[in-house]
């Protein structure tokens, strides 16, 4: 579990590849830990498959199967052939050209009996039309970038001197670059491509946000406005304050997109601003689902308890005009019939009842 969740972790420290709307991607991660209680040769390797933000394959080498599983409903009608290629695929991600033994080294720590990670991420991206966008591969060494290929030069890039010392190593043969242009331009478009056709009834879905603002007042009387959105499909969406029409940027605080737990989407966006001028102020949501970008103000509370005394008057006033028709019902048929009136009478007498009473006026 410990290493599940360091995992989750370094998985958000790299995923900040951003796509623009209506494109699609396909993303590994890979995470190999190192710590007291595991080797170097019996390191803990995992890795995980996302097209766009649905994640459809794993593979970890505790699990006593050492098979790909399938984490998508859509991926389990992939063919036996399917299976092998991408288990041999995942299997052979642990070999990775950053050494964690030299890492250990260069960086000192290899006396230090800390939990060490390392990381890779990499993928392709194709616009609506299926056509290439952009590839990516990162490496990263606790939580922090160290070496990238660059999509454009398809050359090394290093954060730091010992990730430059990598680099200068592979720059020396070309093969390894090269072998992954191949692969992010090519292999993993038509892969992408197959899995969109396979699953689109899910991946290829809209489901617009729902959408509410509320009001939340500080003890120092200061007030937030918070643009809440939920249930939307896919990730992509745009939040964002505006005050008598300009853009609030430095104003507001946001929250990261995160998973609904049903496969949708949810993030907030807040601005603080002085008490009584919130009418100034309105959130416009855009997304894919939306037909129009949506515009919402904060509606005072007032508002809604009309609405809600206005609600309850009118089931009290139904329920005195359906009292009154009984009454006068039952006095319209009981008249002159002194039998059935005595009968009722003494039912009525016996409730208690208004009715009772009336009849005996």
């Amino acid at each position: 579990m410990e290493h599940y969740m360091l995992f989750l972790f370094f998985l958000a420290a790299l995923t900040q590849t951003e796509t623009w709307a209506g494109c699609h991607t396909m993303k590994y991660f890979d995470t190999i830990v190192t710590g007291p209680s595991l080797g170097l040769e019996e390191r803990w390797f995992m890795t995980v498959g996302y097209v766009d933000d649905q994640q459809f394959v794993r593979f970890h080498n505790s699990s006593g199967s050492q098979i790909t599983e399938p984490r998508a409903p859509w991926i389990e009608l992939e063919t036996p052939d399917y299976w092998e290629r991408e288990t041999r695929h995942l299997k052979d991600s642990q070999h990775c050209p950053m050494s964690l033994q030299n890492l250990h080294f260069n960086y000192n720590q290899s006396d230090d009996g800390g939990v060490h990670t390392l990381q890779r991420m990499y993928g392709c991206e194709v616009f609506p039309n299926g056509s290439f966008s952009t590839f990516f591969l990162r490496y990263g060494y606790d939580g922090q970038d160290k070496l990238s290929l660059d999509p454009e030069t398809v050359i090394w890039i290093a954060s730091d001197q010992v990730a430059l010392n990598l680099k200068l190593k592979l720059e020396t043969d070309r093969s390894l670059a090269e072998r992954w242009e191949v692969y992010l331009k090519e292999t993993c478009v038509q892969e992408l491509l197959r899995h969109l056709e396979k699953g689109k009834k899910t991946l290829l879905r809209t489901d617009p946000p729902s959408v509410r603002v509320t009001r939340h007042i500080t003890s120092d009387r200061e007030v937030f406005l918070k643009c809440r959105a939920w249930g939307f499909y896919p990730s992509e969406i745009s939040i964002i304050w505006l005050k008598d029409g300009e853009e609030q940027i430095q104003d507001t605080e946001y929250i990261e997109t995160r998973p609904g737990g049903d496969g949708t989407f949810q993030k907030w966006a807040a601005v603080e601003m002085p008490f009584r001028n919130e009418e100034k102020y309105t959130c416009l949501i855009q997304h894919e689902g939306l037909p129009a970008p949506l515009s919402l103000k904060w509606e005072p509370q007032s508002t809604s308890n009309g609405l809600f005394m206005g609600i309850i008057a009118a089931v009290l006033l139904l329920f005195t005009a359906v009292v009154a028709g009984v009454v006068i019902w039952k006095k319209s048929t009981l008249g002159g019939k002194g039998r059935n009136y005595a009968l009722t009478s003494e039912i009525d007498s016996a409730q208690g009842s208004d009715v009772s009473l009336t009849a005996r006026g």
